[in-house]
């Protein structure tokens, strides 16, 4: 992910920058950062057992999907423009982000042992960027404000719950 923002940077003169588009890179490199620092937190975690294992490993890989999925492939000889390439790909990103937020539901149930009823705002989330996928939403305003609110919900919760991320 790292490398192909640097990418972008390095062809900046090439590149049409989408300020929404930018959000969702930012908001999933956020994603890999909190990832990397629940994952520290399981170095206590018993039985480690392969299908627990493929389990954990589940949401980074589709972490590393959607971060993937956010950049365009070929940058050589033209053009980016970051807009169209969203307006393009985002069903996709969004299912994505859908299965990125069941798996992390998922894993909060089962290997952290949160109660559901803790999990509402993954829940809404998750079904939001479903309705959006499924009802072929395409207002650019209505994504303009998704991106601005999911990364605002998500700085918001990290400073309302500081002193959950500790690490003992």
């Amino acid at each position: 992910m790292i490398s192909s923002f640097e990418d972008l940077i390095h062809k900046s003169e090439r590149v049409t920058v989408y300020w929404p588009h930018l959000i969702w890179i930012l908001f999933v490199l956020l994603l890999h950062i909190q990832e990397w620092w629940l994952l520290y937190e399981l170095k206590g975690f018993q039985p480690w057992r392969l299908p627990t294992f493929l389990f954990v490993i589940a949401y980074p890989i589709n972490l590393f999907v959607l971060a993937r999925m956010l950049f365009p492939f070929a940058l050589k000889g033209k053009v980016i423009d970051l807009k169209l390439f969203y307006f393009t790909n985002w069903r996709k990103i969004f299912l994505i982000f859908t299965l990125s937020a069941m798996l992390s539901i998922a894993f909060n149930i089962f290997i952290l042992e949160f109660g559901l009823d803790t999990q509402i705002l993954q829940i809404l989330l998750a079904s939001t960027f479903l309705f959006i996928s499924i009802q072929r939403v395409e207002r650019e305003w209505i994504h303009k404000s998704l991106a601005v609110i999911v990364l605002t919900i998500f700085i918001v919760s990290i400073i309302i719950e500081w002193d959950v991320w500790l690490i003992g």
